[in-house]
């Protein structure tokens, strides 16, 4: 996993990609070879690694959380996604959250939902965003079923 010389990259993840379970993926037949990794430790490792970067960089959140997703039996395209991802964040290394010199006390939330997006669970992904004045402070999607609204 040496990435030094590697390229950037302008997006986190392929536009409509969607990733599956090793579960999913005995249930239905694909024509691909996406062999699950023989040691997950160094995925596991790397994605503690992007969710604690999440912190401060909320615009990798929905790929951090999507990749957490499969830390139990990661496969080749969820390490693939992953490198994806850290060739982003080599794109623009000073990118983050940066908090307002200007004082205002006014919080607010942004919600929004896409409703039975996730292929493994049919689950709906729902994504927020908080800011204390201009500044955004949170940002995270995660999954609620579908059969829950949006509070």
């Amino acid at each position: 996993m040496r990435l030094a010389g590697a390229k950037s990259i302008a997006t986190p993840m392929e536009q409509n990609q969607k990733l599956t379970t090793v579960g999913f993926d005995q249930h239905v037949p694909s024509t691909s070879e996406d062999l699950t990794l023989a040691d997950p430790s160094s995925y596991q490792q790397l994605i503690g690694r992007l969710l604690y970067l999440t912190t401060t960089r909320p615009d990798i959140a929905f790929v951090v959380q999507s990749l957490s997703q499969f830390m139990y039996s990661p496969k080749k395209s969820h390490m693939e996604a992953a490198m994806r991802l850290v060739r982003y964040v080599k794109h623009e290394p000073g990118s983050g959250i940066l908090m307002s010199a200007t004082v205002d006390n006014l919080l607010k939330v942004y919600c929004d939902a896409d409703w039975g997006a996730c292929i493994n669970s049919r689950r709906s992904i729902t994504g927020y965003l908080v800011h204390y004045g201009s500044s955004p402070i949170y940002g995270s999607p995660r999954n609620k079923p579908q059969s829950q609204g949006v509070q």
